[in-house]
């Protein structure tokens, strides 16, 4: 029998823009808003993954998702596609800055180019993007923005420390929004995931060493599903938290 998990009333008809949501965690997440009766768009770069999903859900949700095609790291391009969601949509109330890429590199072959590409994939369209909905937000009371972060900072991972620095400068990101933007009753937090098990992350980095990583580091036993992380963002987008901000909502199973 399936968990009944819970149902927020409050996302019904709530315009919601998900980053990076045409695969892994960010499609979860697209497809849990969706299933709440939110009006959902999602941004991304692979175009068939895209429309893939937004006609999978579309025959079996409320409101068919919008899919928008967009590189974020083109900010002119990010504020235009959500400019497109506004009008699509109408004022968006919450955002989930989900996007990133944990490419793996090595210290001796990062460039200066590949550093601001690092930085421009993992962290500029999260500030851009939370710039691009205030005034939605500001106009309609209140809002909620959603800023993934990682543990890979936390516990000192190596091997990635363009992508491990964008990380935890998000925490700063949010905790300076939060202050900014808060006497609008905008609350920004920071969804903070462990080592989710996504089609990616089995497919290129999850072997028997890291399984066993898993078990000695995590405190309950089985794996993270992007599940997992989409119910916190339900949670963070509702009206349930509305006395959350600048916080790190951590979903790692006790690892850190």
């Amino acid at each position: 029998m399936m968990t009944p998990y819970a149902r927020y009333p409050s996302l019904a008809d709530r315009v919601v823009v998900v980053t990076g949501g045409a695969s892994g965690i960010g499609a979860c997440i697209v497809t849990h808003f969706a299933e709440q009766d939110a009006k959902v768009a999602f941004l991304d770069v692979d175009i068939d993954g895209g429309n893939d999903l937004a006609s999978v859900l579309a025959a079996r949700v409320r409101h068919a998702p919008l899919f928008v095609g967009c590189d974020l790291c083109d900010i002119g391009a990010l504020q235009a596609a959500i400019e497109r969601v506004r009008l699509h949509f109408g004022p968006v109330g919450v955002l989930v800055n989900n996007a990133a890429n944990d490419r793996r590199h090595d210290l001796e072959s990062v460039s200066v180019e590949s550093f601001d590409a690092g930085i421009a994939v993992n962290l500029r369209h999260q500030f851009f993007a939370a710039q691009a909905v205030a005034p939605d937000m500001r106009a309609l009371g209140g809002g909620s923005i959603i800023n993934l972060g990682s543990i890979s900072w936390m516990i000192k991972e190596g091997g990635m420390s363009v992508y491990t620095t964008s990380k935890a400068a998000i925490r700063g990101l949010t905790r300076s929004l939060a202050r900014s933007l808060g006497a609008h009753g905008i609350r920004v937090n920071t969804l903070v995931p462990g080592w989710v098990m996504t089609e990616r992350q089995l497919r290129l980095w999850v072997d028997q060493a890291g399984i066993r990583q898993i078990e000695e580091n995590q405190c309950l036993p089985g794996r993270l599903e992007p599940a997992d992380i989409a119910r916190m963002a339900l949670f963070l987008a509702a009206d349930d938290s509305r006395m959350c901000a600048a916080q790190d909502f951590i979903v790692d199973g006790g690892w850190t």
